[in-house]
């Protein structure tokens, strides 16, 4: 079996069905895929700009990833990721041939490995650069890393829904 043929067989569920024919369901799962996104990315955004000792600068580290990044950010990635799961399922041969979809899934891809690097490596030692104002260089690297992938993230969402390519299958 293809993946062609699966993502077939998926859009051809009642779930995905339904999703595709509802008259709320689609713009709620959108409706909370940017709300979603609006609250990681907000987050992620000081966090990236701590990093980046580009604001935040007297708050300890620590201070911000305890207090932004575990509960909100995770949740924000959390509700985002379900939504944008429902969002694939609704018709998800048509995203498959989506080249902008398929941009955004190796910019995901990235900016995970990004952030498991960034937690492997600096993000260990959190407590021993927590006030210096010196970020260690890794630090500094992944938040701008993270800046740039989330932004082409975004526009790439966006450009989904308005793609003017021929689709690729």
């Amino acid at each position: 079996m293809s993946i062609l043929s699966f993502l077939e067989w998926v859009q051809a569920t009642p779930f995905s069905t339904g999703i595709r024919e509802s008259t709320w369901w689609y713009p709620i799962i959108e409706s909370v895929h940017v709300l979603s996104l609006c609250l990681f990315l907000g987050i992620s955004i000081f966090w990236d700009f701590r990093l980046l000792y580009w604001g935040f600068k007297r708050t300890p580290v620590s201070d911000v990833q305890s207090r932004l990044m575990s509960p909100w950010a995770v949740l924000g990635f959390v509700l985002m990721v379900i939504s944008g799961g429902l969002l694939f399922l609704e018709e998800p041969v048509r995203f498959y041939g989506n080249i902008f979809f398929r941009v955004k899934v190796v910019l995901l891809i990235l900016a995970g490995l990004n952030a498991f690097i960034f937690h492997s490596n600096a993000g260990r030692r959190l407590l021993d650069w927590d006030n210096s104002p010196i970020t260690p260089t890794g630090a500094k690297v992944a938040g701008a890393t993270s800046l740039f992938l989330w932004t082409l993230i975004v526009i790439c969402g966006r450009f989904i829904a308005y793609n003017w390519f021929k689709p690729l299958v």
